[in-house]
């Protein structure tokens, strides 16, 4: 029998370490009156996530060489705000994101990979364009696809009809999803950000994949960066599961916003750089911990 939607948004919802604290950190992250304090009280709240965050402000990606970081107030200091909202955003959705699930052909550490991968790349061409702030890009690519870890999770006897589905019909895998479940990952994203209390720029990027002319224009921005940053991220194939490359892809709004194939290609080899000193030996398979 074919669970519900919210069948499959409950028992996500039951899964350890659900990302709550990120939404949060967004909100006063956006605030100009926020202090260095009050981000510390925050992080602090989560002894492990306090613990992640030195250990990924001390790792190659964030540290560059310098003398260890031991504590909060000194990774504050020397990273600033924003680089200690990347890290904590990264340890906050990578505890959730590394649960082991069956579907899409996972191995082990592959959902998180891509996530990650997503989330650098989404950072990278926020950077490039000024568009939209790089840290609210890289974290909406971090989350965007956490509808998949729910479907996989609570629908992985369903796969096998799923996939023929696909084959038969040459739909996109999304598509295939909601007439054999009734729903898809994007819906049951929307909802599991909803639920969390993510900004509704957030639901609408999970919502509208591919984004359309019914997304909202105050979210076009930055749907249309993370957009781009899936397909960067399945070209490049790190921790990709079957359904990678049967994407529905918007390429006329990506070559309206200057997302052509040369700026996107000329963007790969930072997303490549920053993803393995990320990941380092882990970027290509292994398990992965936070």
């Amino acid at each position: 029998m074919t669970p519900s939607i919210n069948e499959v948004c409950e028992q996500a919802l039951q899964l350890p370490c659900a990302p709550m604290l990120l939404p949060r950190l967004l909100d006063v992250l956006g605030r100009t009156d926020r202090t260095i304090q009050e981000i510390k009280e925050l992080i602090q709240i989560d002894p492990v996530l306090a613990s992640s965050v030195l250990r990924l402000a001390n790792s190659a990606y964030f540290s560059a060489g310098n003398a260890r970081i031991g504590t909060l107030h000194d990774a504050l200091l020397r990273l600033g705000q924003r680089e200690v909202f990347r890290v904590a955003a990264l340890s906050i959705a990578g505890r959730w994101l590394t649960h082991e699930v069956e579907g899409y052909c996972w191995e082990p550490g592959d959902f998180c990979r891509m996530s990650l991968v997503t989330a650098v790349a989404a950072e990278v061409l926020a950077e490039r364009t000024g568009r939209v702030p790089s840290d609210v890009s890289y974290a909406a690519g971090l989350v965007c696809g956490v509808g998949k870890l729910a479907i996989a999770y609570s629908c992985g006897g369903h796969f096998e009809t799923i996939r023929e589905y696909q084959k038969m019909d040459g739909c996109t895998w999304l598509d295939a999803e909601s007439a054999v479940l009734g729903f898809n990952f994007a819906t049951v994203g929307a909802r599991l950000l909803t639920q969390w209390k993510f900004p509704d720029a957030f639901v609408a990027v999970a919502t509208y994949n591919p984004p359309n002319n019914r997304l909202p224009a105050e979210h076009l921005p930055l749907a249309v960066h993370v957009h781009a940053a899936n397909y960067l991220s399945a070209s490049i194939g790190v921790g990709q599961g079957e359904d990678g490359f049967l994407i529905a892809l918007n390429s006329n709004l990506l070559l309206e916003w200057g997302f052509t194939v040369d700026v996107l290609e000329a963007a790969l080899p930072e997303v490549l750089n920053r993803a393995s000193l990320l990941l380092r030996q882990k970027l290509a398979s292994g398990p992965i911990e936070f």
